[in-house]
């Protein structure tokens, strides 16, 4: 397999600063697969954004800066844990008087765990909940005084398609943070409508990722079994999607391209939440 790069690029983003939240990469720094926060990041220095990429994992975000600078974008790596209201009100506020405005923040902070309503422990939902969905609030507290301040801004949160459908993963508290992450981005758009902010979000489908190849290795059995439900998944176009297409769509939103669009979700799943299920089945020597 090997990841598809036509990526798109928006003159208005030139100079733009961009806080991408959990953009660290994670794995072999020479990966030909990138996360998704990373990709986002990549994206959007091509289009000239100066990126200030924000993860709890120091060493992480450093090494998806390293790849901006090697070809040759801007890219600053911070250090921040995105459940800290008072670490995230610190990082925005320091990013904002040394750039002088924040025009895009992108949340990409997010991980799932597995469990149901009975067998899943309180803590396990409470950390979920708090990862998930606190994160972008926290975020969206912090930045859009800055914004309204401004007049303008874009912000673009990650969603999932599992906070759309049951994907067949026992994963209750992923899936309902999710679904709250997409309500809370079309209800805070509308509220800043005109107030010059956009607010959107993208809920990717299944995409193959360094995080999803870690899951394939892993020695939990459940974590395991994710990794085989979503590479095994239906996908009407055939093939399961990279990081770029989740960062394409992301920088079409923070750009002015989309001038129009606020409140929306934005699905990039190659058709499988609208599909029945009868599309072809997905394997990994299925060609990307």
């Amino acid at each position: 397999m090997s990841p598809r790069q036509n990526n798109a690029s928006y003159r208005d983003l030139k100079n733009q600063v961009a806080v991408v939240i959990g953009a660290g990469q994670a794995g072999d720094p020479t990966s030909k697969f990138w996360g998704n926060g990373a990709a986002i990041a990549k994206i959007l220095s091509e289009s000239g954004a100066k990126v200030i990429a924000c993860d709890m994992n120091l060493k992480a975000a450093e090494q998806t800066a390293s790849r901006i600078h090697a070809d040759g974008g801007f890219c600053e790596a911070v250090q921040v844990n995105a459940t800290s209201a008072t670490q995230i009100k610190h990082t925005i506020t320091r990013i904002a008087n040394k750039h002088g405005r924040i025009d895009i923040l992108v949340n990409n902070v997010g991980e799932t765990k597995t469990g149901d309503p009975v067998t899943m422990s309180e803590e396990a939902w409470d950390s979920q909940i708090q990862l998930n969905l606190k994160t972008v609030f926290l975020s969206c507290k912090a930045v859009l005084p800055i914004m309204e301040k401004q007049g303008s801004g874009s912000i673009i949160n990650n969603a999932s398609i599992a906070g759309m459908r049951f994907l067949g993963k026992p994963q209750v508290a992923y899936a309902s943070a999710k679904a709250a992450v997409i309500h809370f981005t079309k209800v805070t758009g509308i509220m800043y409508a005109n107030k010059g902010i956009r607010v959107n979000s993208v809920s990717p489908g299944m995409v193959y990722t360094p995080f999803l190849k870690k899951l394939g290795k892993s020695e939990l059995a459940e974590e395991r079994e994710i990794y085989k439900k979503i590479t095994d998944h239906n996908i009407p176009q055939g093939s399961m999607g990279d990081a770029f297409d989740v960062a394409n769509c992301v920088a079409f939103l923070a750009s002015d391209t989309s001038r129009y669009v606020t409140g929306q979700n934005i699905v990039v799943d190659g058709g499988l939440t609208g599909s029945t299920g009868t599309g072809g089945t997905f394997s990994l020597n299925s060609k990307l």
